[in-house]
């Protein structure tokens, strides 16, 4: 699997504002994660350390409702990221995520956090600040959809 792993990371808005050099770190330490449809990337209930970036394909994010069956909340495409909460709490996924075509993506765990924070700790605050970005754009959506429920 040969990709440009910084210019893949470029087109998420989680890597807005990095340099060209501290896209190459963060490429350099990612790893290319492939799944075919069907294929689960992480359960919900799992406990996680790492995030995602979709480089092509789409995948689907589940939750388990009261009766246990699985809900659909979610489609994802390239260049969106997944898994962030776990990376920043370090606590049990809170959905499952399953490729819904081929998919091709790059993980990145705490510990390549943790090594890019000492490359660069501004390019760290970024991505920091981005991801608070992120969780605050699903969380405006997510009371969108709860208020049209009330």
């Amino acid at each position: 699997m040969n990709i440009d792993k910084a210019k893949a990371l470029r087109q998420s808005p989680l890597f807005e504002l990095l340099s060209a050099a501290e896209l190459d770190v963060l490429g350099e330490l990612s790893k290319p994660q492939q799944y075919a449809p069907g294929a689960q990337v992480f359960a919900e209930g799992e406990v996680g350390a790492s995030l995602f970036v979709l480089v092509a394909g789409e995948v689907e994010v589940l939750r388990k409702g009261p009766t246990g069956a699985e809900k659909l909340l979610a489609v994802l495409g390239a260049p969106a990221a997944f898994g962030e909460m776990s990376l920043i709490d370090r606590e049990q996924r809170s959905a499952t995520v399953r490729a819904r075509s081929a998919c091709v993506a790059l993980q990145l765990t705490a510990e390549n956090f943790a090594t890019f924070r000492k490359h660069s700790r501004d390019g760290f605050t970024l991505v920091v600040v981005n991801v608070a970005r992120l969780l605050s754009s699903r969380l405006r959506d997510t009371n969108a959809r709860l208020a049209e429920r009330l």
